[in-house]
């Protein structure tokens, strides 16, 4: 019996040992794992350096450039010829004073003397008349107040643009040929020597042209000056023409070539051809400007070549404008800055010793300050109707 009892108890104290050893290994499985310790390396040890990731790239936005925006040219409408020296007339009455009156306050006197007369004559010389038509003049005058004896202001006055409108000989043609024949356009050459304003004055008849509803092509045949093809392109963009021109210091006679030949493409009404400024005294320049002539005239012959002189070098104009005509058939003469500053009578001189009729006259800087030649209006403009 005391064996059993002690076999139950040595049974019970396994039991409660086994379930000792159990229950506690089965808690620990429960419960989380331990934190981690890092690992601190040895004093002696290298630490490995930090990686860094790398920072996102900086994107810089470049500001939104807008394409400027290209206005088109505005053309202008130059105003017609028609009537143009009646409006610019108080340009030209500035030159009465010198003119008009100094010859209507002699010839309304009483009696005329020899004085009277040879001051009347003095009067038309220093308005560059020239000695020759200046006689005439004088002469036609004296025989009017001998056989009329008029006396007044307003009859002397009429006496007096009658003589002078003689002097200018109305009944030259002073049409421009500018318009198209044969299939192809008008070729004007203009002409002169630098500083008669020549390149503008080619760009204020381009202005006329159009101004008369006429089309136009301009060649810059001015290779030598780089400033005048500039020049005449700006004067034909502002009214729509097309420009023809060349390498600086090229062939101005190939330039005129192709500026006729880019017009007869075009079928332009008028082709205009700025020239060099020839010196009267370069017989080379003036060759080259002879050779430009003949190269054109392979397309046709010229219609026009205009002379462009400047009406402030009086008789000394006269000289360059002989020169040229020797060179080239110029058909017509354009008289620049005959805005009161310039002595009027240069007209008369102009045409009586060349034969030549003043076409247009330049009265001003403005770009339409350009006119068609009218001997009466001229006159009247020159003689003042307050005189």
């Amino acid at each position: 019996m005391e064996y059993v009892v002690t076999a139950v108890i040595l049974l019970v104290v396994l039991i409660v040992g086994a379930v000792g050893l159990v229950v506690p290994k089965m808690r620990r499985r429960d419960l989380p794992p331990p934190p981690t310790v890092p690992t601190v390396p040895p004093v002696d040890q290298e630490i490995p350096p930090l990686v860094e990731k790398p920072a996102p790239p900086v994107v810089v936005e470049e500001p939104v450039v807008e394409a400027p925006v290209v206005e088109a040219p505005v053309i202008e409408k130059p105003e017609p010829s028609a009537g143009r020296l009646v409006r610019l007339r108080a340009r030209l009455a500035r030159s009465q004073t010198a003119l008009g009156r100094g010859l209507l306050s002699v010839l309304s006197r009483d009696h005329l003397e020899e004085e009277d007369w040879e001051e009347i004559e003095e009067s038309l010389i220093t308005a560059d008349v020239g000695i020759e038509a200046t006689q005439v003049i004088v002469e036609r005058l004296r025989e009017r107040v001998r056989v009329l004896g008029s006396r007044t202001v307003a009859e002397v006055r009429e006496q007096l643009v009658e003589e002078l409108v003689a002097a200018l000989e109305p009944e030259m043609d002073r049409s421009l040929k500018t318009a198209p024949h044969d299939g192809r356009p008008a070729v004007v050459l203009v002409v002169g020597v630098n500083g008669a304003g020549k390149t503008t004055t080619c760009g204020k008849i381009g202005r006329v042209l159009i101004g008369d509803g006429g089309t136009v092509l301009f060649g810059a045949a001015d290779t030598f000056r780089a400033a005048a093809a500039d020049q005449i392109q700006t004067w034909g963009e502002r009214v729509g023409a097309e420009t023809v021109r060349g390498p600086e210091g090229g062939d101005p006679a190939s330039v005129a070539f192709d500026a006729v030949k880019r017009g007869i493409d075009s079928g332009v009404d008028t082709v205009l051809i700025d020239t060099a400024g020839r010196l009267q005294n370069k017989v080379g320049l003036m060759d080259e400007l002879g050779k430009v002539k003949r190269v054109v005239e392979k397309h046709g012959a010229v219609d026009e070549t205009l002379l462009v002189l400047d009406a402030t070098t009086g008789q000394n104009g006269l000289e360059q404008a002989r020169v040229f005509t020797e060179v080239v058939d110029v058909t017509g003469v354009v008289l620049t800055k005959l805005d009161g500053t310039a002595k009027g009578g240069i007209v008369i001189a102009v045409q009586r010793k060349l034969g030549i009729p003043v076409k247009l006259v330049g009265l001003g800087e403005g770009p339409d300050d350009l006119a068609p030649f009218e001997p009466k209006a001229f006159v009247e403009a020159l003689i003042g109707s307050d005189a």
